[in-house]
């Protein structure tokens, strides 16, 4: 008995599957980590049923974590650490680190945007910034007697992440971007 044929998914059925992907995510139902690995698995999809496990349990209903939208992080004299759900109120996320430690891990922020800005300064102090990988990362911004590393993995941008563009001035400081892989929550 020879198996049927398998017939890959139009463009147009991918986009709508990464379509309803971003909205899970703009909605809390799916954070930037998850929507990262959800739409490499609809753009590597060889049939309808990989497409629609793609997509599967998006009926859902949010995950419960931090309700409060952030726009500013703001450390002085202090740590300041982003981690788990979060949600951005906009593109754009302001920070100002002063003699402290700021670390913000996107692996997990809600947000249906096609870019996230970072914006901001770190003065005599430490700056971190963990992304999924196949996100795309851009870091400029004037670096005066400052560390500027990026470390971000050698792998190929997952269609419809979004890119993240961080333009910080650096004095006395280190700033360090990052990517981590996806992990499978328990089960």
């Amino acid at each position: 008995m020879t198996s049927p044929m398998r017939v890959p998914p139009s463009d147009p059925e991918r986009e709508h599957a990464a379509e309803l992907l971003q909205k899970a995510c703009g909605d809390g139902r799916l954070t930037l980590e998850q929507f990262s690995a959800r739409v490499g698995l609809v753009w590597a999809a060889e049939d309808a049923d990989e497409l629609a496990r793609a997509t599967d349990g998006l009926g859902q209903p949010p995950i419960v974590g931090s309700a409060a939208t952030v726009d500013r992080v703001v450390t002085v004299f202090s740590e300041n650490k982003r981690q788990g759900r979060w949600r951005l109120r906009s593109p754009r996320l302001t920070v100002r680190t002063l003699f402290g430690s700021t670390e913000l891990d996107l692996r997990e922020v809600l947000t249906d945007q096609d870019v996230i800005e970072i914006a901001g300064s770190c003065t005599f102090g430490e700056l971190k910034v963990i992304v999924p990988e196949g996100v795309e990362v851009d870091l400029t911004g004037a670096v005066a007697f400052s560390s500027r590393k990026m470390h971000l993995a050698a792998v190929p941008r997952l269609a419809g992440t979004p890119e993240v563009r961080i333009h910080l001035t650096s004095w006395f400081s280190n700033v360090e971007v990052v990517s981590r892989p996806y992990t499978l929550p328990p089960a």
